[in-house]
């Protein structure tokens, strides 16, 4: 078996809100109220804090779950390679660079080719033009691949406070039913001012039987 887990200082202020909640179930703050002294929510309150760690134990597999997740929400996220480079910003403008030069160069070329400009230049000029024109495409479809890439690692990244906050919910749940009010109820029968007074009959009362009527 695994060793018990203790509770971390910083999950205590969860600890004594499931207290809270056990305290003011029905059945024990009737109990707690039968007390002619006031004193026994505050003395339930020192005996249950004493023995966080042991009530604590009842509820183990969720806490460890809990702590488990929590502690991969601390690590450092893995980098991508397009983190934290100038391969972002290459992503955005290179397609914007080549289209905006595969225009040129196809205007450029076409019209020389319609003002029957003599030699090799408009062939050249259309070809570098269209050559560019695919440059400017596959750059645009790359940039948009990354982008979706990012936005799908953003989302899923987003679910895991979900999870987390879902596994500590269940914690103070477990740690509700299992331990914390099997322990206050054990505790309200081991504290002899808070066990029902006997009730006394009419002969008791009286210290004698009532008298017959006719």
């Amino acid at each position: 078996m695994s060793d018990p887990l203790c509770l971390r200082p910083e999950d205590r202020a969860d600890f004594e809100t499931v207290l809270h909640l056990a305290l003011n179930t029905q059945d024990i703050r009737r109990a707690v109220r039968a007390d002619p002294t006031g004193r026994a929510a505050a003395r339930l309150r020192v005996r249950v804090l004493a023995d966080a760690d042991e009530i604590a134990g009842a509820a183990q597999g969720e806490y460890r779950r809990y702590l488990t997740l929590d502690a991969s929400a601390g690590e450092e996220p893995p980098r991508y390679p397009m983190d934290g480079s100038v391969l972002p910003a290459l992503a955005v403008l290179t397609p914007l660079v080549a289209g905006s030069s595969a225009a040129v160069l196809l205007v450029l070329g076409y019209v020389l080719r319609l003002s029957d400009s003599q030699g090799s230049l408009p062939g050249p000029l259309v070809t570098a033009g269209w050559i560019l024109a695919l440059v400017a495409a596959a750059s645009a479809l790359t940039a948009l691949g990354a982008m979706l890439a990012v936005a799908i690692r953003g989302r899923r990244g987003s679910a895991h406070p979900a999870r987390l906050e879902q596994a500590r919910l269940e914690w103070q749940q477990a740690l509700l039913a299992r331990g914390m009010l099997p322990c206050l109820r054990r505790y309200i029968a081991e504290d002899p001012s808070l066990r029902p007074a006997p009730t006394t009959s009419a002969a008791d009362s009286n210290g004698a039987p009532p008298a017959p009527t006719d």
